[in-house]
Order: structure tokens, then C-alpha cells, then sequence
């Protein structure tokens, strides 16, 4: 398969962790002082709501970056081969630590606002966690089935 074909889908990932990493550098801290200066009485939760972003940012940039690993493996015809298991478990992993952090931040006297933000993104994170973990397993059979078949022969 040649390189170009997948290029689309490498600068949409980018696109996306570099859209996403600058509004959290940028707009999180504002709207964590608006949202601050709109509940003065939720306004002790701003900072660890802001931490809890933060932290749930690394796991994100981490599954992106192994989706981009899947995609050079897409490129170079090693798709099915234990690195494209072990990226899918990766994006797995990270998609449920996604959910666990947002989740736990929901849990708190959130804003609404902010509340159904953190509820669409554990939605998301579960479609990409049950989405990945198929891929896994059909992957991991797909392997499986060519190992044997070259064993036959």
C-alpha cells in the first residue's frame, strides 16, 4: 500500500491533537475562569476540575500518537502484526483512563455546562474503547489464522 493513502486520515489525528492541545492551553484556562466567575460558589473546584483536564489530556495525546503508530503500519503492509495489537490495546487502555478521570471530575458539583462536556466526552471514550478493543480481537484472530495457514504449508 503506498504512504498517500492514509495521509488524510495522519493529518485529521494531527489536526485534532494540535486543535485539542491548543484550546487546552488557551481556552480551558479561560473557561475555567469563566465558569468561575459565573458560580462563585463552584469557584473552589476551578483549579482541580483544570488539573483533572490536564491529566486526562496525556492519556489522549498517548492514544493518538499510537494511532498514528497504526497508520505507519497501515503504510508499510505490517498491519496485521503484534505492533498494530499493541497500539489498539494502548488506545484501549487510554480510552477507559479517559473515562475513569472524567468521570471521577463528574462526580464533584460541577457546573451543568461543564458537567455535559465531561458526559459527552466519557460517551465518546466508550465508543473508541469498545471500537478498539474489536479491532484488537478481530486483529488478534487475523493473526492467529495467518500463522497457522503459513504453519499448513
Amino acid at each position: 500500500m503506498n504512504q498517500g493513502s492514509t495521509l488524510f486520515l495522519k493529518v485529521a489525528v494531527s489536526f485534532i491533537g494540535f486543535m485539542v492541545l491548543i484550546l487546552s492551553l488557551f481556552w480551558l484556562p479561560w473557561l475555567a475562569n469563566e465558569a468561575a466567575a459565573l458560580a462563585p460558589e463552584l469557584a473552589h473546584l476551578q483549579y482541580p476540575v483544570l488539573i483533572g483536564m490536564y491529566i486526562t489530556l496525556i492519556p489522549f495525546l498517548f492514544a493518538l500518537y499510537h494511532a498514528l503508530k497504526l497508520l505507519r503500519c497501515i503504510d508499510f503492509n505490517i498491519a496485521f502484526s503484534e505492533l498494530s495489537v499493541r497500539s489498539l490495546y494502548y488506545i484501549k487502555y487510554c480510552s477507559f483512563s479517559i473515562i475513569g478521570c472524567i468521570f471521577l471530575m463528574a462526580q464533584n458539583a460541577l457546573h451543568p455546562g461543564i458537567a455535559l462536556i465531561g458526559f459527552i466526552i466519557i460517551f465518546t471514550s466508550v465508543v473508541i474503547a469498545v471500537f478498539s478493543a474489536v479491532l484488537q480481537y478481530l486483529l488478534k484472530q487475523a493473526i492467529d489464522i495467518k500463522s497457522e495457514n503459513e504453519l499448513m504449508v
